[in-house]
């Protein structure tokens, strides 16, 4: 048997005026009896939140820049160390980028009429390298090497820092140019700058002058890098020049 089933209607809501108390329409504007306006209940405001602020990464900035600074000085650094500019140069003597090799340093005795010689050699690469000492000489006075009474003392030895090719002509007794020469003297100052670059030089003491005098003499002799670099840094240095093409 059919059951008859009411269908549920939506509940209209009935305003009221109130002024007059007139019932209202929920649509209606103005009370249809005294016209008086009909007020709304305010709506709550929607309030909408702001995104909050993503933190500024200052420390990835900061550390950034720590890397970008460390860089810089380091390339400073090396640049100091290596660069053969006069600047370079100043700081690395201020630095106390300088290494003395001895030469000699030594007494020996140089027979009349004849030399003795001391052999060195610079690194590829080598710059801005002075040789540097001093040295003494006197006549032996050993009996039977002393000069006859009424004869001078001849005291004096010359001292030479030839190059290879210069040496090679001078020992067969040609004049040729030299690094340094003292004189003839029985004292003095070895100071003089070698050509930069790998090479051999000699430091000769020379007696050729005196046919009968001995000299007796006191060296001391040392090269001087003003810019030393280790031998393994010289040669890294060399292959990343030549790797950079400069």
């Amino acid at each position: 048997m059919a059951t008859n089933r009411a269908t549920p209607t939506a509940t209209k809501v009935i305003l009221g005026c109130s002024k007059c108390g007139a019932a209202l329409p929920d649509e209606a504007q103005f009370c249809l009896k005294c016209g008086k306006p009909v007020s709304v209940p305010p709506q709550d405001p929607i309030v909408t939140k702001d995104p909050e602020p993503q933190p500024v990464r200052a420390k990835s900035k900061r550390h950034y820049g720590r890397w970008i600074l460390l860089a810089l000085l380091l390339a400073g650094l090396i640049w100091a160390a290596t660069s053969d500019s006069p600047w370079a140069q100043g700081l690395q003597e201020l630095a106390g980028f300088k290494h003395d090799q001895v030469v000699l340093d030594n007494s020996f005795m140089v027979t009349p009429h004849n030399f003795r010689y001391y052999k060195f050699a610079l690194p590829e690469g080598s710059v801005n390298v002075s040789i540097i000492g001093q040295f003494s000489a006197q006549a032996d006075k050993t009996p039977g090497r002393a000069n006859a009474k009424g004869e001078p003392d001849d005291n004096g030895i010359e001292v030479y820092v030839l190059s290879e090719e210069a040496f090679a002509v001078w020992q067969n007794g040609y004049a040729t140019s030299s690094v340094y020469e003292s004189g003839k003297a029985t004292q003095g100052k070895v100071e003089a700058e070698l050509p930069a670059g790998a090479g051999i030089y000699y430091l000769i003491f020379s007696n050729k002058s005196s046919q009968k005098t001995a000299k007796n003499i006191q060296a001391t002799v040392s090269l001087r890098y003003k810019s030393w670099l280790p031998e393994w840094f010289r040669r890294m240095k060399g292959r990343l020049w030549n790797w950079l093409g400069l």
